[in-house]
């Protein structure tokens, strides 16, 4: 799982008919201390996560393993909004 900021949405009005009714959301990867860290990706949304928000995400494989992405074409998935973390016992974010 990765850490990520929702930075916006993908719509796309013509796609594979199984990607139809999943909502698609552009992540930017995050480090421990919430900065921007990484390239942006598009994920599948199984969670209703909207922008702004920290999440976590899955790729690969492991993101055709939950309810609403199973044996649909995805490479990325947003599988829980994040509410904190902390490292060290510093807390390094907070909803």
């Amino acid at each position: 799982m990765l850490l990520a900021e929702v930075v916006g949405t993908v719509v796309a009005t013509r796609k594979e008919q199984s990607l139809e009714g999943l909502k698609l959301l552009l992540l930017r990867a995050v480090d421990v201390d919430g900065k921007p860290s990484g390239a942006t990706v598009v994920a599948a949304d199984a969670v209703g996560a909207g922008a702004g928000e920290m999440v976590l995400y899955a790729s690969g494989s492991s993101a055709r393993q939950t309810v609403a992405t199973d044996k649909r074409p995805v490479d990325a998935v947003v599988m829980a909004i994040v509410d904190q973390w902390e490292v060290g016992g510093q807390t390094k974010y907070k909803k």
